[in-house]
């Protein structure tokens, strides 16, 4: 176990060790299907504590090329990993030359830990019925019916 101010080091991951750790972390979601980078954040020692994947943006509205999304978030629950992933993600989205980063927190969800790497609410979403339509037949995913709170890395 981490010990209480143990320091943590952010580390490249690929796709696939980001995939197994959300696969085993994260609360809500599913590994996503892609990403343009991986962040991981480390003990001294080498064990991974979390990861954080940046891609696209989901909403269309928002794929622009000069925004990326944090798309997922997990750790194993050691002390202050998220927000360094999300003051990391912000540091690396601008060295690929990115202007803005934004992600999404579900209802429920405090935002401790993006408020704690400087991150701000842009907006609310409502709850949508799901992403299923009669154009495009999609099976839910098991988080259709909540409401996100949306956020960006400050400038």
């Amino acid at each position: 176990m981490i010990q209480d101010g143990e320091a943590l080091d952010i580390c490249p991951v690929t796709l696939a060790q980001a995939k197994d750790f959300v696969r085993q972390h994260h609360r809500h979601h599913s590994a996503p299907a892609g990403h343009r980078v991986s962040l991981g954040v480390q003990t001294q020692d080498g064990v991974l504590r979390g990861v954080a994947i940046l891609g696209r943006p989901v909403a269309r509205a928002w794929d622009d090329g000069s925004t990326m999304e944090v798309t997922r978030v997990a750790t194993d629950g050691t002390k202050n990993a998220c927000s360094a992933l999300y003051g990391a993600a912000w540091r690396a989205a601008k060295a690929l030359g990115y202007r803005r980063l934004i992600t999404y927190t579900q209802n429920g969800e405090s935002g401790a830990s993006l408020r704690g790497a400087g991150w701000q609410v842009i907006g609310q979403r409502k709850a949508r019925p799901g992403w299923d339509t009669p154009a495009r037949r999609r099976e839910g995913h098991g988080n259709d019916q909540v409401a996100r709170t949306a956020w960006e890395a400050a400038a």
